[in-house]
């Protein structure tokens, strides 16, 4: 029963979450304990408050669920767990992240991780139906990762991280859709049915090169380097790591690749390899050579 539970909460997609712990990362006080501390507790709160969001779509969506190709195979969709287990789980854990989000003593993230879970439940009843509206609450749920962690961590974020992390949310939620669209012919949401398959093509490109550019100018912004001392000018070369990277991340997704990020980075490896590269780079430049 374990087992179900935590395929139904999908734990492999926390991943997602560690985006909480960007700003803090990045403002090169990621071991500061008076910062760790609460931006972790919101981070273990966004944990679970997206389990509570997955197994409310699942819930909502079990009918159309157990038509679908893949979906089927999800614990509630395939009789795995019971509705009532799976409502009386999402209370618990609607509990433990309000303790979570009380001991961060960060009431701005915590009203920020409720508006997480209203949109999200919003977009479980009924808003996923709506095209454009649709993609715009998951590139939210993104964005609020990384406000959240700012605002528990006392961190100020930079305006171009913002919109390199909107950027990148847009490009990876519209190919999410695309692939969909090709793997179901919209048969299983209806949603894809109202989106042109060049549409969503054509505009997951353009938000990628945005993203690519934005992130550039953050790591050539006179604030960035004054910031983090003379180490950071060599933030401009990660630039072309980002370009492999996404690159990579656009190749798996060009094949039969449903399209959800987490999947397809998790049977990449290759692409776990040129991830963990960037993320040495960046750490020897914010916290070795600083």
């Amino acid at each position: 029963m374990l087992k179900y539970l935590l395929k139904e909460m999908r734990v492999h997609h926390y991943v997602k979450n560690l985006l909480v712990y960007a700003a803090l990362a990045c403002s090169g006080k990621f071991f500061d304990a008076e910062k760790l501390m609460p931006a972790t507790l919101i981070f273990a709160a966004f944990c679970f408050t997206s389990s509570i969001v997955y197994m409310i779509n699942d819930i909502k969506d079990v009918e159309k669920d157990r038509n679908h190709p893949t979906k089927c195979k999800r614990p509630i969709a395939a009789g795995n767990i019971s509705i009532s287990l799976a409502i009386f789980v999402c209370v618990v854990l609607f509990v433990v992240a309000t303790v979570c989000c009380i001991a961060s003593k960060s009431l701005m993230a915590s009203f920020l991780l409720l508006l997480y879970l209203c949109l999200n439940v919003a977009y479980s009843m009924g808003l996923k139906n709506v095209p454009i509206l649709d993609v715009s609450i998951l590139v939210s749920g993104f964005l609020l990762r990384l406000i959240c962690g700012a605002v528990a961590a006392d961190i100020v974020v930079s305006n171009w991280l913002y919109l390199t992390v909107i950027s990148l949310a847009f490009y990876l939620a519209l190919g999410k859709r695309r692939n969909e669209l090709k793997k179901t012919a919209g048969n299983t949401r209806s949603v894809l049915k109202k989106y042109p398959e060049s549409f969503l093509d054509k505009n997951m490109y353009l938000f990628l090169a945005l993203a690519i550019v934005f992130y550039a100018l953050w790591s050539v912004d006179p604030v960035t380097i004054g910031f983090y001392g003379l180490a950071a000018k060599g933030l401009v070369w990660t630039v072309p790591l980002l370009c492999l990277i996404t690159l990579r991340y656009s190749f798996d997704v060009e094949g039969d690749s449903d399209g959800d990020p987490v999947e397809v980075v998790v049977h990449d490896i290759p692409l776990m390899l040129l991830c963990a590269v960037y993320a040495m780079c960046m750490f020897s430049l914010l916290y070795v050579l600083r």
